[in-house]
């Protein structure tokens, strides 16, 4: 597959004039140390395949074995770091009370390794839970951008942008923050308390009972109204941050149309008030926090002062040891240590877990026009198309086409004219199969079109809106964009067809020039061209032209047309027609009002019907006539 490079140039085709002589070993020495990569193992299939609910244990499930690496780390990080407050015990009760300097010198060195090896396995499961995170990541962006290529159009007409861009960003960036840092150091840190609960029992079964009875009770009343407090709070920030992010995608697209009526003081007014949800749903969880630590704060220093009180009076009367006391504190401070890091990190989980239910509703969302499980290759179609009593609505309340049949026969050029709304781009968007009947049929060589695979359909169909899309690429990516394997002679056969070859011979580096997204460096008319060179260049046999020609000038719709003539031969063309003169030239017309076709021949016979048709042709005619009558 060809990239965004430009031909000829060395090293991959760097986007300037060339290497500096003195860097040329330098770089030849990068280039030798590149990795070999092979090309992804990429397969699509419209079928959703794996229906099962996003969760964090069925993204988890693929990584087992590394994730009990990670676990290993996690038990051998959490045992070393908690070995410190038992060696000052024995430092202390039998070292420096009985002043045997060796024993605080073992307690000392044996600190010192406990430290070094919770350093390194700490270091090794920051970098290996890092990789698995990051495999995680790249296999659900996969699977939601895949599931977002399967979604039907009316799925992107319903759905704002912005808020789909924040299913691919913020969503995923929540995730990473929490397989990064939430989920391993959740476990560490609640390993961490049930260790030293263990080993508080284990010191003094008594004095841990009385530290334990009044300070979790409490703590877990607290923990539980933060939990179900936070999950609302944390549901209207994902909402707030997708409000915020649709609102600027919206804003910044208009943004010539916002400039023109001088709507800036209104959507700076409209997007303060949607940023200010956003705080209010963010000043929500800071409320909730701001209860919660201080909160835990307070427990924590209230079992301190109870363990000091009674952990005191038991040296005192020789039932502890000031070194099993003083380990006591230690202990409960690594107790509480872990609950402060809890809090933070439940944040974590809960904009992690917000995330995850906005992703598996986006998972489960299914395709409006779905590919049928026994649905068969489309065969070479020859190009006859036929809707058969076909009734549509985009709300099944409302239709726009009714009990619509039509016959277009192979090779012929068939167009729809018609006012505004009348239904034609919507026969066109069926054709396609963007759409699906509510009644009836459509068919293609008598193959219902619910009943084939949609990439077959959709390898022999050719579309050219009315507002041709190009990406930001080389002229040659566009113009092969269905044929990314195409040769350039091919492109530039297709170019040479119609009509662009001055245009492209102009350019510095001819095809493999760069084209601004969405064609912004080209004039509409070019951007035409290479809309029908992309078309021509893909073969289809059945080709849809929506109001190709409606947003250009005479001359480039004399190109157009000229470019129309070579696209279209021996090929089924739909033509979309907003200019007569257009649709003048197909072999029938079809009049559409209402949705309902109104008569249908060629333009000698619908004139001379003196309908509707011919009412529309004796306006234009008039327009005409009134145009060259001007000074």
């Amino acid at each position: 597959m060809h990239g965004g490079g430009f031909a000829g140039n060395p090293g991959g085709g760097l986007p300037f004039a060339g290497i500096p002589p003195e860097l040329q070993t330098r770089v030849e020495k990068v280039i030798a140390d590149e990795p070999a990569w092979s090309d992804p193992d990429v397969e699509f299939s419209q079928v959703v395949k794996d229906r099962r609910p996003l969760s964090l244990r069925r993204l988890m499930a693929p990584h087992r074995r590394a994730l009990v690496v990670a676990a290993v780390l996690v038990v051998v990080e959490t045992v070393c770091l908690q070995a410190g407050p038992q060696l000052t015990q024995i430092g202390i009760d039998r070292g420096i009370l009985p002043r045997h300097l060796a024993v605080v010198v073992g307690a000392a060195i044996a600190y010192i390794v406990a430290v070094a090896v919770t350093a390194v396995a700490s270091g090794a499961r920051v970098a290996w839970t890092g990789r698995i995170g990051q495999g995680l990541l790249v296999d659900l962006r996969v699977r939601i951008f895949a599931h977002l290529q399967r979604l039907s159009l009316d799925f992107f007409t319903d759905e704002k942008a912005g808020v789909i861009m924040t299913r691919m960003t913020s969503d995923i960036e929540n995730l990473n923050q929490l397989f990064q840092d939430g989920l391993v150091n959740f476990a560490v840190q609640g390993l961490t308390m049930l260790i030293v609960t263990a080993v508080l029992f284990h010191m003094n079964a008594r004095l841990a009972m009385v530290t334990v009875l009044m300070i979790v009770p409490s703590l877990a009343v607290l923990s539980l109204w933060f939990r179900a407090s936070s999950d609302r709070a944390y549901a209207r920030v994902r909402d707030g941050i997708a409000n915020v992010l649709s609102d600027l995608q919206e804003s910044l697209s208009g943004v010539r149309i916002v400039a023109a009526h001088n709507r800036q003081t209104q959507n700076i007014v409209a997007h303060r008030n949607v940023v200010g949800e956003y705080r209010d749903a963010n000043n929500e969880t800071a409320r909730i926090n701001g209860i919660y630590g201080p909160g835990t704060d307070l427990l924590g220093w209230l079992g301190q002062t109870t363990l000091l009180l009674v952990g005191g009076w038991m040296v005192l009367h020789h039932q502890l040891t000031i070194g099993q006391l003083t380990a006591f504190i230690l202990y409960l401070n690594a107790f509480f240590a872990p609950i402060q890091q809890l809090v933070q990190l439940y944040n974590t989980y809960q904009q992690g877990r917000a995330s995850i239910l906005k992703l598996r509703d986006l998972l489960l969302t299914e395709p409006s026009v779905p590919e049928a499980p026994d649905a068969r290759p489309l065969p070479p179609i020859t190009g006859e198309v036929r809707l058969d009593h076909v009734t549509f609505g985009y709300d099944p309340d409302n239709p726009v086409l009714h009990d619509v049949s039509l016959e277009i026969g192979e090779g012929e050029t068939f167009s729809l004219v018609g006012p505004t709304g009348a239904g034609k781009s919507t026969i066109a968007k069926l054709v396609t199969r963007f759409y699906d009947p509510t009644e009836g049929s459509v068919t293609i060589d008598g193959h219902d079109l619910r009943s084939v695979t949609l990439e077959s359909l959709r390898r022999q169909l050719g579309v050219v809106p009315q507002e041709p899309f190009l990406f930001a690429g080389t002229i040659r990516d566009n113009v092969a964009f269905a044929r990314p394997g195409a040769s350039d002679e091919e492109v530039w056969a297709a170019i040479r067809a119609v009509g662009l070859t001055e245009l492209v011979e102009r350019m510095p580096e001819g095809i493999d020039s760069f084209v601004h997204e969405r064609g912004s460096s080209l004039a509409s008319g070019e951007r035409q061209l290479l809309a029908l060179a992309r078309a021509f260049l893909a073969r289809p046999r059945v080709i849809v032209l929506d109001e190709a020609t409606s947003n250009l000038d005479l001359q480039s719709e004399t190109k157009v047309e000229a470019a129309l003539d070579a696209l279209l031969e021996g090929r089924t063309a739909i033509i979309i027609a907003h200019r007569l003169s257009t649709a003048m030239r197909a072999d029938r017309i079809a009049v559409v009002d209402q949705g309902r076709i109104l008569e249908i021949g060629s333009h000698d016979d619908l004139v001379a019907r003196d309908g509707r048709y011919a009412e529309m042709y004796a306006t234009w005619i008039s327009h005409l006539e009134a145009d060259h009558a001007l000074p």
